[in-house]
């Protein structure tokens, strides 16, 4: 009989051990979402894409935001509350070095860190854009629309340095079948000329102000090339000014609802779209397979970019203004 007892609180303790190592794997995950602002289009259209991909799977989604780019105060801090809390995966925009210190801390830990958009230092995997890809194809659809008339070329850069900067600006020039260089360097073609370069920011009134310093020096100017659409939006600003809007085209990145609002308007003549919200819907799933498996995500994983032009040209893939607006970011 006592053996039989015995037997009986056995089982029963490991049914109860059981249950606990069940109720641990089936815990409901908890994924970090942290962005550099709340305000940005781009990042409020990336908080969607993590809220509905949280909401879809069942787990429980933390979001942060700096008061502004560059605060990387406030993104150290929600790393930390966001650990403390216990994410295991956290989803960021980074605002800058200044978080790596706090994001090893947390790896230690066993939180996994992805990043989202641009690379962080020391992060486990990165989703974004491929930006260089995203340059080309602006570059090829320029080349086609200039169907062999010699080209004058302004470059409307984002700073040196930024590594993003310089993928779209060298991918621009590999489309259009120039050699890729050195944003303040000339490359001379038999069809093709790099006349002028300068630094927008991503700004529309600091890419005006670098469209007009280029107009000064070169007013026949037919191609412009621009970091993204605030600074593609203030270059055209520059040449409806100088009386000079038409006969220009004008290539960007981004694929928010203003600049295919602006492509569709003939502001830009064509965008390459990139998909924050895919982005950050990706970065929850893999939240959740870390979380079943143990498997942590690595290395590079190309977001998706789609050319949006509002006329399409023989030989260039594209999609219409259309299309651009379903799948934009912003206010439509």
């Amino acid at each position: 009989m006592k053996a039989l007892k015995l037997t009986l609180i056995s089982a029963a303790a490991a049914a109860v051990l059981a249950l606990g190592a069940c109720s641990k794997k089936d815990e409901t995950p908890t994924i970090g979402l942290i962005t550099k602002t709340d305000t940005n289009p781009f990042f409020v259209k990336m908080k969607e894409g993590a809220e509905a991909e949280a909401k879809a799977k069942g787990v429980k989604l933390m979001t942060a935001a700096g008061a502004k780019d560059g605060d990387t105060a406030g993104q150290i801090t929600a790393i930390e509350n966001m650990t403390a809390a216990g994410a295991k995966t956290i989803l960021i925009t980074s605002s800058g070095d200044a978080i790596i210190p706090a994001m090893k801390k947390a790896q230690e830990k066993g939180v996994q860190f992805i990043a989202l958009d641009s690379p962080v230092e020391g992060a486990d995997a990165l989703f974004a854009t491929d930006n260089y890809k995203a340059g080309v194809l602006i570059g090829q659809y320029a080349k086609a629309a200039m169907a062999g008339k010699p080209a004058k070329i302004v470059m409307l850069d984002l700073f040196p340095g930024h590594p993003v900067g310089a993928q779209r600006h060298n991918g621009f020039m590999s489309g259009f079948g120039l050699k890729a260089n050195d944003a303040k360097s000339n490359e001379l073609s038999a069809t093709a000329e790099t006349v002028c370069a300068g630094d927008s920011f991503g700004d529309q009134a600091k890419g005006q102000t670098a469209m007009e310093n280029c107009l000064q020096k070169n007013p026949d100017v037919n191609v412009v090339y621009t970091i993204n659409e605030p600074a593609a939006a203030g270059a055209y600003n520059a040449l409806k000014k100088a009386g000079k809007e038409k006969g220009v085209i004008i290539l960007s990145v981004d694929g928010g609802c203003q600049g295919i609002k602006d492509t569709e308007a003939g502001i830009i003549t064509a965008t390459s779209q990139q998909y924050p919200l895919k982005m950050a819907s990706m970065g929850v799933a893999a939240g959740i397979e870390y979380a079943k498996t143990g498997k942590k995500s690595s290395g590079y994983t190309d977001t998706g970019v789609t050319l949006i032009a509002a006329k399409a040209i023989a030989g260039v893939d594209s999609k219409d203004t259309k299309t651009g607006l379903d799948l934009c970011w912003g206010t439509k």
